[in-house]
């Protein structure tokens, strides 16, 4: 099935059954690799992506699902040489660890940031709990957000 889908701005169609998930097109036809496959249960949050604005598995989403809706990966966010804010942020505070986790975590904290400009800690903290980290950068992670937020780097 011939599928459209826009992804970072863009539009590209793509040969797909529609019940593949997002995250298998993204990375194997579109080459955007910077969504994982964790668990594949939509658990982890490694394969988190932006759709129309809000944090989603990749991994549970079929792809027939996204078509006609916005999908933002990490590659949306910024470059190597133009990082995003949020990005900045995640380098500054030296947030990963392996980085396999970073780029879930990331989208998902931009899907917050992008809805709620300044969230408090409560919200920061609930909004980030389905994502994990299994290296532990947690307490990283959360100090990167709240500094691209322009919030006081440690918890209140």
């Amino acid at each position: 099935m011939t599928i459209t889908l826009n992804v970072n701005g863009a539009d590209h169609t793509v040969d797909a059954a529609p019940e593949t998930p997002l995250l298998y097109v993204l990375r194997n036809d579109l080459q955007l690799n910077g969504a994982k496959f964790g668990c594949g249960l939509g658990q982890c949050g490694a394969c988190t992506v932006q759709v129309d604005g809000k944090a989603a598995y990749s991994c549970l989403l079929p792809v027939s699902a996204a078509a006609g809706r916005k999908v933002r990966t990490v590659e949306g966010l910024g470059t190597v040489e133009r990082p995003g804010a949020l990005q900045r942020a995640f380098e500054t505070e030296q947030a990963a660890q392996c980085g396999y986790c970073i780029a879930g975590m990331i989208m998902r904290a931009q899907a917050l940031l992008d809805a709620n400009p300044r969230p408090s800690e409560a919200q920061i903290r609930a909004h980030m709990q389905p994502n994990l980290c299994r290296c532990g950068t947690h307490m990283r992670i959360l100090r990167a957000i709240r500094r691209a937020a322009g919030l006081p780097v440690e918890a209140a």
